[in-house]
C-alpha cells in the first residue's frame, strides 16, 4: 500500500460523538485485558472522558481523524499535545478496522500523524501500548519508537 492511498480526515463533532462510546469501550476492554480490575478500567475510562471530552466534544487542540482508504472508513487516529506547551505530543489512539488490517494502513496513518504533529510544533511524539499487543508493538518499533517507560506485572 502506498501512503497516498491513506488519508486522514478530521472528524466533525457529530462523528466524534458517534465514535466516543465505541472507542471508550475498546479502551476500557484493553485496560481489563492488561490486568486492571473492572473498577480500575472504568475509572481510567472516566478520567480519559473527563480530560478530553468534558462536554462530549473533543477539547481544543486535540485532533481526531478518520482514516480513509479509497473513500472508505478504515479506522481512526487521535493525536494531540500533552499540555499547553505543545512540544510533546501523544498518539492517544489508533485503530484500523479488522477488514483493513495487515495492509500497511496503520503504518501509513502513523507516518501521516507524525507529519501533523511536526506541523503543529511537536518535538517528540509518544504513545502507550498495552502488553500482549504484539502486532502494534512490532509496528511501533518498526517506525522507530523506543521504550520510554515499562510496567511489568506478575499475577499472584
Amino acid at each position: 500500500m502506498t501512503d497516498s492511498e491513506v488519508r486522514l480526515v478530521l472528524m466533525s463533532d457529530a462523528e466524534v460523538a458517534a465514535w466516543l462510546p465505541t472507542a471508550m469501550a475498546l479502551y476500557e476492554q484493553a485496560r481489563l485485558d492488561a490486568g486492571d480490575t473492572p473498577e480500575q478500567a472504568a475509572a481510567g475510562r472516566r478520567a480519559s472522558e473527563e480530560r478530553f471530552f468534558p462536554d462530549g466534544r473533543l477539547v481544543d487542540g486535540q485532533l481526531l481523524h478518520a482514516i480513509r482508504v479509497d473513500g472508505e472508513d478504515a479506522g481512526w487516529l487521535w493525536l494531540g499535545p500533552w499540555d499547553e506547551q505543545g512540544d510533546l505530543w501523544w498518539i492517544w489512539d489508533v485503530e484500523v478496522h479488522p477488514d483493513f488490517r495487515r495492509r500497511g494502513i496503520a503504518r501509513a496513518a502513523m507516518l501521516a500523524g507524525e507529519g501533523i504533529a511536526r506541523e503543529h510544533g511537536a518535538a517528540r511524539l509518544m504513545l502507550n501500548v498495552f502488553g500482549g499487543n504484539d502486532g502494534a508493538i512490532a509496528l511501533y518499533r518498526g517506525l522507530g519508537y523506543e521504550v520510554a517507560s515499562l510496567h511489568l506485572a506478575k499475577p499472584l
